[in-house]
């Protein structure tokens, strides 16, 4: 045999292997959970929070927070991104609480106090559950979708098949197997990937005013998924760039807030923006 085949063969058998491994270990690079024990309190300052926990059909529990107002106009339902909790993922409700709604985060699987056995698949059913019960209290013209980074793809796939007032995409990807591409181009990822995530594919389908949010200094997510996003369709859409936002701290932008402001509540000429997270800084650790 030849040795440019025996070369060959073992490039081949290199490639089949890192497949098998990134098929079974990609998990632990899509989602950096952090699990909290079942007496972990939350505690917000100036802020009516109640938790609560969904029993779904296969034995998962998801847990939740409901944030209050007095008299809102409408609840927010807030998908997170890929890391961390509720807990620190809390701090953000602020912004719509400050502007008179109420909001409700929810960990995914593994993350929280949540369990469950996590595919694509569980937690877009998870996310469907917690929408009904939601739609049974509040009329769905008053249910605003806001999908963060990873929680872009399922707050979009939640939209398509309901109809809440808005929906309002913060870092959005185009799909996971672009964003991930850009990192294993050589990869048969559409193959392997088991959190494709088509967010472009499901926006086809959403009937409700379309709020795209993304910083133009992204590294993680480029601001050009953005512009492709906006695209499918155009006169349901709007974009919104943060002049150097990045991918973590378009919190920390006025015109972030400007932005929210503007989408939520187009009369307020005024901000104070002591009552947002302006300040707060998000960071990797627990």
């Amino acid at each position: 045999m030849p040795i440019w085949l025996h070369i060959l063969i073992i490039i081949l058998l290199v490639y089949i292997v890192v497949s098998v491994l990134l098929y079974y270990l990609q998990d632990y690079f899509l989602f950096q959970p952090e699990k909290l024990p079942k007496d972990f309190q939350f505690l917000y300052e100036n802020q009516v929070v109640k938790e609560y926990n969904l029993k779904t059909r296969d034995g998962a529990v998801i847990n939740g927070l409901h944030f209050k107002v007095d008299n809102p106009k409408g609840v927010v339902l807030y998908l997170k991104g890929n890391s961390k909790s509720i807990k620190g993922w809390g701090k953000y409700a602020v912004d719509f609480t400050s502007q008179q709604y109420d909001v409700i985060m929810v960990d995914y699987r593994g993350f929280g106090k949540s369990i469950g056995k996590r595919s694509q698949k569980a937690i877009k059913r998870d996310l469907q559950y917690a929408y009904d019960k939601i739609s049974k209290i509040v009329s769905e013209k008053n249910i605003i979708l806001y999908g963060r980074s990873l929680g872009s793809g399922f707050a979009t796939k939640l939209a398509s098949m309901n109809n809440p007032k808005l929906l309002i995409l913060d870092a959005p990807y185009y799909s996971l197997t672009k964003v991930t591409g850009r990192y294993m181009p050589f990869m048969p990822l559409s193959i392997i990937l088991k959190y494709p995530m088509p967010t472009y594919k499901w926006l086809k389908y959403v009937e409700c005013p379309i709020h795209i949010i993304h910083g133009t200094n992204d590294k993680l997510i480029p601001f050009k998924s953005s512009v492709k996003l906006s695209k499918i369709k155009p006169k349901k859409t709007t974009l919104y760039p943060i002049i150097d936002g990045g991918h973590k701290n378009m919190n920390t932008f006025k015109s972030y807030h400007q932005t929210l402001y503007r989408i939520l509540d187009p009369k307020k000429r005024t901000i104070d923006y002591s009552a947002t997270s302006l300040k707060v800084e998000h960071t990797a650790k627990k």
